[in-house]
């Protein structure tokens, strides 16, 4: 089922501003230590069509038979390459000067990839920081889905632009494309089952002793093994992710991540990007939701659990 996107919502145009360094109209600064070089070619080149509002060029970077795209937080599905275009077109010419898309950080390679990407409230009415899902086939993207947090785009802003219950497109056109096996994979469904299990000690095992455990909605980051686990201890079962299921792996490598779904939760989707040591132990791992599906009060529950006691 297509979604019908509603309007961009008024913004106010800043003053144009210079290219930035490396020949890019947006900050140059993705990590792609975790990326091959032809996924980060790639994804510069898209996000650089992208900011200089360039419908063609964007669209080129889309598979021509099999494209569909998806944003998970307000549940709005393009599942074929022509409605994604339409959408280039309904935005695009409104993006005033100044208004940015770029990644931060590329991890995978060129059969599938997990791309965190900051679009500036030029854009969309509010600044989205997303983790974003890519697959591709033959050098081209054939399935994306963004996830983020509505938090921190606006709470109401995101619930106005957010489809009925009843349409949200539940299966994010996952059973188009094929998980990435390999150790991305494997540490994500231990990680997964570990969570499932209520499991801390366990899902620390899986981590290196210096790792970093993040949750963008929660605004949360805890350094090393054992501050992770222990934050694990008290969080676990508030967490979304703690109730899911791996819906979808991406990536390469060392570097990716993986969709989560949890049925029936108040928050049903998800994902989590991961980097991995030599040996396949977690040094980063880096969660987004919908955080404005949760009230307040779970909110701040959870991130006061960061808090050792």
């Amino acid at each position: 089922m297509t979604t019908q996107i509603p309007a961009q919502p008024g913004t106010s145009e800043p003053a144009a501003g210079p290219d930035m360094p490396g020949g890019t109209p947006y900050p140059d600064i993705a990590d792609t230590s975790h990326a091959t070089a032809a996924a980060a070619a790639f994804f510069r080149s898209f996000f650089t069509a992208k900011t200089s509002k360039d419908i063609e060029s964007t669209h080129a970077h889309f598979h021509p038979a099999k494209t569909a795209y998806f944003d998970a937080t307000l549940g709005w599905a393009l599942p074929t390459n022509g409605d994604v275009r339409t959408m280039w077109e309904q935005y695009m010419p409104q993006w005033p000067a100044g208004a940015k898309s770029y990644p931060t950080q590329i991890l995978g390679d060129m059969t599938s990839a997990v791309v965190f990407t900051t679009d500036t409230p030029e854009l969309f009415g509010g600044e989205i920081r997303t983790i974003s899902i890519a697959d591709l086939q033959d050098g081209k993207i054939v399935r994306l889905v963004d996830y983020w947090d509505g938090r921190g785009f606006g709470a109401q802003l995101a619930g106005s632009l957010r489809v009925p219950a009843d349409a949200y497109p539940h299966d994010l056109g996952a059973s188009a494309v094929t998980s990435r096996p390999g150790p991305v994979a494997t540490a994500a469904r231990e990680l997964s089952a570990a969570f499932a299990a209520g499991d801390a000690d366990r899902a620390g095992e899986l981590f290196s002793y210096d790792a970093v455990f993040e949750d963008l909605a929660l605004r949360a980051q805890l350094r090393g093994q054992a501050a992770s686990v222990r934050y694990l201890r008290r969080a676990l079962p508030g967490l979304p992710y703690a109730r899911a299921s791996v819906r979808h792996v991406a990536g390469a490598g060392r570097g990716g991540g993986y969709e989560w779904r949890a049925d029936g939760q108040p928050v049903a989707a998800g994902a989590a990007a991961l980097e991995l040591s030599p040996d396949g132990n977690i040094t980063k791992f880096t969660a987004v939701w919908d955080g404005s599906l949760l009230d307040d009060q779970a909110i701040t529950a959870l991130t006061a659990a960061a808090a050792d006691r």
